[in-house]
């Protein structure tokens, strides 16, 4: 007969997921209501006032989407792009590649501004694409790349988009939480996140935001949206303001207690403090690695705090190396996709996994496991650096 499952316990610190807090670790067990219950009703609107807090927007528009990240990039392009619009999309990483698939599948024509995977997307290449095409509806890009460990500029290339006329939309998956976003200061149209990343919340809820002009184009499609479940003009019914909620969907009520709860707790910290946390233990991080002579992928002004691409010693099997980790440690690190794949770890430090402890465990194991493999490491620099950094306070 099958057994209960009992996961290892692990520490997390790849590309995501990253470590569920244990508030909202608890937050999930709670007895489960109705989703048209008041009770439920209001803690959704509580979640709205919180996620509009968090992405720095005041738009009536900003709701969980009952699905993974990919939903909510989904979300934001299934509902702004029709058949025959033209989508200016910025690649620099894996993640630019799905919103390509996501405009030519729903008819649209993608003009591709292509950047050295590694590197941030170039303003310069996004204005050009402008100029060499009219009509262009959307300015599509992500703004923290997680295959790479880049972060674009966004305030810079929503100006760009906006002086053309075109909307934006927005990748934030890894940025929400844990770096600097602005939605409104910033003149997003759409964005879209995940809560496994720096929001400290199990996989599976995709916030949304899309502003008045967003809403506007949404209102004024000439065809029907393509996707029943995904419609904003539907979802509404059931997010929108107001005691009375049409019914949608059977949201997961349980996943919903522990976004709020990843979301109280946000608020608590304060999203200024967040952003900070996530740098001062990338710094922290980023010597240690120095000191034992790991490089990074990305250049320091463009480099993600929350995920770090380093590259892996000559002569090792990264492969190996994460395996051991995880047997010896129980601690995950994360692989290199597409061209990077073998080339590079991706070190996440997000949300309640970003922390001293995991910062120092993280060093110390993978001193250890490189050091008994041969590797051409500094060996007992590591940690006396990242230290340093913390003597120094925030």
């Amino acid at each position: 007969m099958t057994k209960s499952f009992y996961p290892p316990q692990r520490t997390l610190m790849g590309p995501g997921p990253s470590d569920v807090d244990p508030r909202v670790l608890a937050a999930l067990a709670r007895p489960t209501i109705g989703h048209l219950d008041p009770e439920f009703i209001r803690m959704m609107d509580e979640v709205k006032q919180m996620l509009q807090y968090a992405f720095k927007t005041e738009s009536p528009l900003t709701m969980p989407i009952s699905a993974p990240g990919s939903a909510g990039m989904e979300a934001c392009f299934v509902n702004l792009v029709e058949p025959g619009d033209k989508v200016i999309v910025c690649q620099n990483g894996v993640f630019g590649g799905r919103m390509k698939e996501n405009v030519e599948r729903f008819g649209a024509t993608a003009i591709m501004v292509e950047d050295e995977w590694g590197k941030p997307v170039d303003p310069a290449k996004v204005k050009a694409a402008f100029a060499a095409h009219s009509d262009v509806k959307v300015l599509a890009f992500v703004h923290a790349e997680t295959s790479t460990g880049v972060l674009s500029d966004a305030k810079t290339l929503c100006q760009i988009a906006r002086k053309h006329g075109a909307l934006t939309i927005v990748d934030a998956v890894t940025s929400l939480g844990g770096s600097e976003i602005d939605v409104d200061g910033w003149g997003i149209d759409a964005v879209y996140s995940g809560t496994q990343k720096c929001l400290s919340c199990p996989p599976g809820i995709s916030p949304v935001s899309f502003n008045t002009r967003a809403i506007e184009v949404i209102e004024q499609r000439k065809s029907k949206t393509p996707s029943w479940f995904l419609d904003q003009k539907l979802v509404m019914g059931y997010w929108g303001g107001g005691a009375k909620r049409a019914y949608h969907h059977t949201a997961p009520v349980n996943s919903l207690y522990a976004f709020h709860e990843s979301l109280v707790m946000l608020e608590e910290e304060g999203l200024e403090n967040a952003w900070a946390r996530h740098q001062h233990h990338h710094n922290a991080l980023r010597d240690g690695l120095e000191a034992m002579g790991i490089g990074f992928l990305v250049e320091e002004p463009y480099r993600l705090p929350q995920l770090n691409s380093v590259f892996v010693p000559e002569g090792i099997d990264e492969a190996k190396v994460r395996n051991r980790l995880l047997d010896d440690y129980s601690l995950e690190i994360g692989a290199g996709l597409g061209a990077l794949a073998g080339k590079v770890w991706r070190i996440g430090l997000m949300g309640s996994a970003c922390n001293k402890k995991n910062v120092l465990l993280c060093l110390n194991a993978l001193e250890n496991t490189l050091s008994a493999m041969g590797a051409d490491i500094k060996t007992g620099k590591a940690i006396p650096a990242a230290e340093a950094i913390y003597r120094q306070g925030h």
